[in-house]
C-alpha cells in the first residue's frame, strides 16, 4: 500500500510519520506529475486551506485531485483538508475540490486561542485523543455522508464513500487509530 500526501503546506510530515509508524509507505505530492504515481489513497493535511487551495490551483493539481477522488480514490482530509473537500463552506464563498457533500465552518472553534485537546468517541474505533487547531467543523451533511464523531454537538469527523474527513489532527496525537481506519478503507475499496 502506498499513500500520497499533499505536501504543499501544513502537517504533511506528521501524516507521513503516522503512516510510517504503522508500516505504510507514503510519498509527497508536490506537482501534477506526482499525481501519476500509483497511489492507493491520498491525504490532504491540515494547514491553511486558502494557501493550499491557491497552491493547488497554481500547480495545476486541483482538477487532477478532484478527478481522482470522483473516480473513487480514497482520500483523507484533516482540518484544512476537510475545508478543501467540502462542497459548501458556510462562512466563505470559495470552494476548492468540492467533492464531499458537507458544509464546513471555517475556524469553527475560533482562532488560535480556540485550539484545544480532548477525547471523543469515533464510530468504529472507540474513544480517541483529538487535537483541534483553529479547527473547522461540519455544520451539515447530505446524501450518503455518515457522521463518525461529534464534540460539543458539532460534527468533527465524517465519511462519504471513499472520503474521510476530520476537523481535528490525528497525526499530532501519537495514536494511529484514524490512520489505521483510513488504511482499512483503502483495503476495502480494493474489493
Amino acid at each position: 500500500m502506498k499513500i500520497g500526501v499533499l505536501a504543499l503546506q501544513g502537517a504533511f510530515a506528521e501524516h507521513r510519520q503516522a503512516f510510517s509508524s504503522i508500516g505504510i509507505e507514503t510519498a509527497e505530492i508536490r506537482s501534477r506529475k506526482d499525481m501519476r504515481a500509483d497511489f492507493d489513497g491520498i491525504v490532504i493535511p491540515g494547514g491553511e486551506s486558502t494557501v493550499q487551495g491557491k497552491l493547488m490551483d497554481a500547480l495545476g493539481l486541483t482538477e487532477s485531485l478532484r478527478e481522482s477522488v470522483r473516480d473513487g480514490l480514497p482520500v483523507f482530509g484533516t482540518c484544512a483538508g476537510l475545508i478543501l473537500l467540502a462542497k459548501r463552506i458556510a462562512n466563505d464563498d470559495r470552494v476548492h475540490l468540492a467533492t464531499m457533500d458537507v458544509t464546513a465552518v471555517r475556524n469553527g472553534y475560533g482562532r488560535q486561542l480556540g485550539s484545544f485537546r480532548t477525547e471523543g468517541e469515533f464510530k468504529g474505533i472507540g474513544k480517541i485523543p483529538m487535537v483541534f487547531i483553529r479547527a473547522p467543523y461540519v455544520s451539515e451533511t447530505s446524501g450518503e455522508t455518515e457522521i463518525l464523531a461529534t464534540v460539543d454537538g458539532k460534527i468533527v469527523a465524517a465519511r462519504e464513500k471513499n472520503q474521510l474527513v476530520t476537523a481535528f489532527h490525528p497525526e499530532l496525537t501519537g495514536d494511529p487509530s484514524v490512520h489505521l481506519y483510513f488504511a482499512e478503507m483503502i483495503r476495502r475499496s480494493r474489493g
